[in-house]
């Protein structure tokens, strides 16, 4: 009768499984617990923002600084500057390091793998910019907040590397899913700026946390979007070339942003300087438009419903577009999506604004060009079409919208990237023209974990052993011999078990000699056949980390070391140069 073994059930069976590229129902179950951890953590920062409203603000509404008098505006940059000053600055720089910038840094550089320090800060520097009416967003805070918490679950649980990454991209999705209530927008978001790849083993954990999110998120706000939009149509397809113009100027804003978020004239600058230049240039605008404080989804809602001035407008436009290009530039790590969606909308809307003037028969409703601007100014500044086109299709409701929308994304997309010179804001390419996400070998290696390629089959020996005793490193038919020839007993060197065997065999004992031979120490490093210099790998460890270290290093093999207490080490695999490359070059889809 045939045998059926019962699938392996225990943490250490999970792990295993999830060091394959296949491991779908693993990580669906962790996107499941990422999306419900980030949809409660951005609950809980909302509701942070909202309980510090209550202390000040007309309403205990965070957005409502029109309602606060022009002294008190005045004044609140400059005291949330200071305290940023005073708090962050006494922190090392890599403390520093918040938002989506950092999440892309750590999942680039670090495996997905967060310091505590990083993510207690986001905490109270994300309230304190928004109230503090600096020109800021929730987002940047929300997945950065998501993203640690839901990678810090994998760590606890010393998942491999591989799917720590999966992680990443679950609690950025439900971040920007619970913040916005944009399921798909998010999922998109995540694999577009985060991630950089598209694969279906990265979209199903994704999906699923994206959707968690916005269930929590909806517990608590109801399935309202995060502002409300009016029914709009494009009307006359006369509108559409001067959709393209509208979009052409956004994308020129889009790349001034860039260009001032990353002016070394202005990082260059003393600390104090810089503190002091947002400190006073927001509070300097603040006193005669108070629009470009905070967040101003209250103010987007007016673009998009007409109810804003043209001044006003222009405010968004140009002053809110600088304030938040110069805070970021100063180095005080605020969320910049919701300003952007923004400054977007007002562009926007004054390009419908100009339509109605220049065609007042032809022209669509200046709410329309709101939405495609916030849509084009999203695409352009994080180049990520894709997630615009979705985020506008979930706000809008109206997938009519679709159309413009794409010749709006891609014209401002390609005016940034093309005429402006500028990648995706939290984009730094290399010298060899793509970021390190997006190289295609290194894409394929971080999927899998070491243990679904290391060669398990191995045994330990010191440098010097007897000739019984080498017949009996060969008795369970082992792939490797791992060589000790150091003081600190570390296997140094990987030997083929059958080039030992082949020896052994053409220097057979004779007859008469057999006690004198069996006694006599062989010299494993005499041995003739392919020896390997290794270095050690923990088992946690991704492909793309193996190869990195062999390189470092300058070996052809790493032996890969379990266990996290340095006397309790234990030896799991042995992983070759070769091995990798067959994984890569053969069947990227299949660890076999």
């Amino acid at each position: 009768m045939p045998r059926f073994s019962l699938p392996d059930l225990s943490l250490e069976g999970f792990r295993r499984q999830l060091a394959n590229v296949d491991a779908l129902p693993q990580l669906c179950v962790l996107g499941v617990l990422s999306g419900l951890i980030t949809g409660g953590l951005m609950v809980g920062f909302r509701l942070l923002l909202d309980l510090g409203a209550l202390g000040f603000m007309p309403g205990g509404d965070s957005e409502a600084f029109e309602g606060l008098s022009r002294a008190v505006r005045a004044v609140l940059p400059m005291v949330a500057v200071a305290i940023i000053g005073l708090l962050l600055w006494r922190q090392p720089a890599a403390a520093r390091k918040l938002g989506v910038g950092h999440v892309i840094e750590r999942l680039t550089y670090h495996q997905g793998r967060f310091p505590l320090r990083n993510w207690l800060n986001q905490w109270w520097v994300g309230v304190v910019s928004v109230l503090g009416g600096l020109s800021a967003g929730r987002e940047g805070p929300a997945i950065h907040l998501g993203a640690a918490a839901s990678s810090g679950l994998g760590q606890q649980l010393r998942l491999p590397h591989n799917s720590l990454r999966v992680l990443v991209a679950c609690g950025t999705a439900a971040g920007i899913s619970a913040s916005f209530n944009t399921p798909i927008a998010g999922v998109i978001f995540a694999m577009e700026v985060v991630m950089m790849e598209y694969t279906i083993a990265g979209f199903m954990p994704v999906i699923l946390a994206s959707t968690m999110g916005a269930v929590v998120a909806q517990l608590v706000y109801g399935s309202e979007p995060a502002f409300q939009v009016p029914t709009v149509s494009l009307g006359s397809m006369f509108n559409l070339p001067w959709i393209v113009i509208s979009a052409l100027v956004i994308g020129l804003l889009a790349g001034l942003f860039i260009h001032v978020a990353k002016s070394s004239r202005i990082i260059d600058l003393p600390v104090w300087l810089r503190l002091g230049l947002v400190a006073v240039a927001t509070a300097g605008v603040a006193w005669w438009y108070p629009e470009v404080q905070g967040i101003g989804y209250d103010s987007l809602a007016a673009s998009l419903s007409g109810e804003l001035a043209v001044d006003v407008l222009l405010a968004l436009v140009v002053a809110k577009l600088l304030l938040t290009a110069i805070t970021v530039a100063s180095g005080i790590p605020i969320g910049i999506i919701g300003p952007v969606l923004v400054v977007g909308a007002a562009a926007g809307a004054l390009a419908g604004l100009a339509g109605g003037w220049l065609w007042p028969d032809k022209a669509a409703d200046p709410g329309l060009y709101a939405m495609l601007g916030m849509a084009a100014m999203m695409g352009a500044v994080l180049q990520a079409p894709l997630a615009a086109l979705m985020a506008l299709l979930e706000l809008t409701h109206n997938p009519n919208i679709i159309l413009p929308g794409m010749l709006a994304v891609v014209v401002s997309g390609l005016t940034t990237r093309q005429l402006c010179r500028c990648d995706g804001f939290f984009i730094s390419v290399t010298r060899h023209g793509l970021h390190p996400l997006q190289q295609p070998l290194m894409q394929a290696l971080s999927r899998v974990s070491v243990p679904a390629v290391m060669e398990r089959s191995l045994v330990r020996t010191p440098r010097m052993v007897t000739r019984d005793q080498a017949q009996a490193l060969l008795e369970s038919n082992p792939v490797w011999v791992l060589i000790e020839r150091s003081t600190d007993d570390k296997p140094t060197l990987a030997l083929k078990a059958a080039d030992l065997a082949r020896w052994l065999m053409g220097h057979s004992v004779p007859d008469g000699g057999e006690q004198h031979e069996a006694g006599e120490l062989l010299d494993l490093l005499e041995i003739p056949g392919l020896r390997l210099e290794m270095a050690p790998i923990h088992l946690q460890a991704t492909l793309s980390e193996a190869f990195a270290r062999l390189n470092d290093q300058a070996v052809d093999a790493l032996y890969v070391e379990h266990g996290h207490r340095p006397k309790q080490k234990r030896i799991s695999g042995i992983i070759t140069r070769g091995a990798i490359e067959r994984y890569y070059r053969f069947d990227p889809s299949s660890p076999s």
